[in-house]
């Protein structure tokens, strides 16, 4: 928390990036980053396989209002002071926005190549082991189509997951969008994606 706040000093756009977070923790920064002056932009999983949070600064005279609040009431907060509390509401559209970001990174397509090339090496080891024997060959296999079932029972999750988060967004007002990659994106109202007239692109 404190280096993101001393890295928010500089009023350029911020990644965290993070080897090991849980949603909680993500959620919360980028909800104390936006009572300072920043907004959410993104979340996505980095060539490295690491968990990157994207913050830029917030343009609407609202958010500098609330920055410049919480500034003047919060005034240790860099050097691990008091922080503004979490308002609860609030925190759940921000962490279902995230987590629909996080999960249109990849089609289910992608995901399901990406898994099958993975389980492909992890197999491989396994029929290596047994390379001499036909049962080594049949284990390997068999347990290359069960990763894939388990695979395929995970997209549907998140499929039924998606849904629930698109209808809680949708009903606070958030708008649909389509990003340079494609990929669908749900804003706040009024907002724009950087480089689609918001300056930090």
């Amino acid at each position: 928390m404190r280096k993101m706040l001393r890295k928010m000093e500089s009023g350029e756009p911020v990644e965290l990036v993070f080897g090991m977070s849980t949603m909680t923790g993500l959620t919360r920064l980028a909800f104390i980053a936006e009572q300072f002056g920043y907004e959410y932009v993104d979340l996505n999983i980095s060539v490295d396989n690491k968990m990157a949070l994207r913050l830029v600064p917030a343009l609407n005279p609202e958010a500098r209002e609330r920055a410049a609040r919480n500034r003047a009431r919060y005034p240790d907060a860099r050097d691990g002071g008091e922080l503004p509390p979490v308002v609860g509401d609030e925190l759940e559209l921000l962490k279902a926005r995230m987590v629909f970001d996080l999960g249109h990174q990849y089609t289910d397509k992608q995901r399901a190549v990406i898994a099958g090339f993975g389980f492909a090496g992890l197999v491989a080891g396994i029929g290596l082991a047994f390379v001499d024997s036909a049962t080594g060959v049949g284990v390997a296999v068999g347990s290359w189509v069960a990763l894939m079932g388990l695979v395929y029972a995970g997209l549907a999750a998140t499929r039924r997951r998606n849904v629930r988060y698109t209808a809680q967004l949708q009903a606070a007002g958030f708008t649909p969008v389509t990003d340079r990659g494609g990929r669908l994106r749900y804003l706040p109202p009024g907002r724009q994606l950087p480089g689609h007239g918001n300056p930090f692109a």
